[in-house]
């Protein structure tokens, strides 16, 4: 059930000549581009007033928003930077945040970051996105620290404690990602928070993810909500009970038909019971849905080998391997069915 935006630099040597020349043509077109979005009607009157006051940070600042605006990104940072460099402030910190994010300039996003949270150690926007830089970069002693930090300073938080649990649930801590989504909950009823929980509960086997599910769902004026119906699906499936599972996840369908999670949830729990047909029906209709998904043919595989149908199973394992070559599952029963089979180099 949680994920964009890359910027790669690649430095190159020993170009032949022709080649230099093909590069310094990009880069002359590049500059180009660049200097038309520079020279728009628009940012004509707001580059007039930077030439007149140049030490004005607002400015540059306002230019900056409006290059981000028209994707000229690499133009803003170097506005960003020095609005920044005439004045530290959140105004201007937190777009420049977003502006190296969007860069990939993760490292000098993480250096602001720690700056702002020194000035502002008691703001909660600044203290999550510290946190959420560090979690990224797989710092995540670090990013605890800073939630943990701020709940001492501010202990009725929902949005903090919800945030501490997603990292924990990355970590595998579901226990203390459990008691983390208690707290947000408990202090603000939101679905998102209530949700998540009952998620986890649902895959403790714990029946409160029943009761969590069925309150936001008689909460539901509009009638469209789908995870509540899925995650009950979840539970009745990890407690094996198969018929309500299905009940559940045909539920989620009928809102929404291309819900290829359901289909795929729904299949499992056929094949559970040895209805292998009905199996088969749902994971082709998984495959009608989202014909990319790898999972999809990994359980058809398993429906056509506990059917005896050898190469229709080997057949669908290898259509799973091509779509994720780290499927070691479908890797696996591929092995065993197919001695044949070499392990692909790339």
């Amino acid at each position: 059930m949680s994920c964009l935006k890359f910027s790669c630099y690649i430095l190159l040597s020993g170009f032949l000549i022709m080649e230099t020349g093909a590069c310094k043509n990009k880069s002359s077109h590049a500059e180009s581009q660049d200097s038309s979005i520079i020279n728009d009607p628009g940012l004509k009157n707001l580059n007039d007033s930077i030439n007149k006051f140049p030490g004005d940070a607002s400015l540059f600042l306002r230019r900056a928003i409006l290059l981000s605006q028209k994707n000229a990104h690499e133009l803003a940072f170097a506005d960003f930077q020095k609005a920044w460099s005439l004045r530290q402030s959140l105004e201007i910190a937190l777009p420049y945040a977003a502006n190296l994010e969007i860069l990939g300039r993760v490292n000098e996003k993480q250096i602001l970051l720690e700056s702002l949270y020194r000035q502002y150690p008691s703001n909660a926007q600044v203290g999550r996105l510290l946190a959420d830089a560090y979690s990224v970069s797989g710092r995540s002693v670090q990013a605890l620290g800073i939630y943990n930090e701020m709940i001492s300073k501010d202990s009725l938080d929902p949005e903090t404690y919800f945030e501490k649990a997603m990292l924990l649930e990355t970590l595998k801590d579901t226990l203390q990602a459990i008691r983390a989504l208690q707290k947000a909950y408990s202090f603000q009823g939101v679905d998102t928070y209530g949700l998540e929980l009952a998620h986890l509960y649902a895959e403790q086997k714990n029946p409160r993810a029943l009761e969590i599910c069925d309150y936001i769902l008689k909460h539901d004026s509009t009638r469209m909500l789908i995870d509540p119906f899925f995650i009950k699906g979840i539970f009745y499936a990890n407690t094996k009970q198969y018929p309500k599972a299905i009940m559940q996840f045909d539920s989620c369908i009928l809102r929404d038909w291309k819900t290829t999670d359901a289909y795929l949830e729904k299949g499992r729990a056929y094949f559970q019971m040895k209805n292998f047909n009905e199996a088969l029906k749902t994971f082709n209709m998984a495959i009608t849905v989202t014909s990319t998904d790898p999972d999809a043919y990994y359980w058809l595989g398993r429906c056509y080998e506990s059917q005896n149908r050898k190469m229709d199973a080997i057949n669908n394992y290898r259509k799973a391997i091509s779509l994720d070559k780290n499927f070691n599952e479908a890797r696996q029963r591929l092995e065993i069915l197919d001695t044949g089979f070499a392990h692909p180099l790339h």
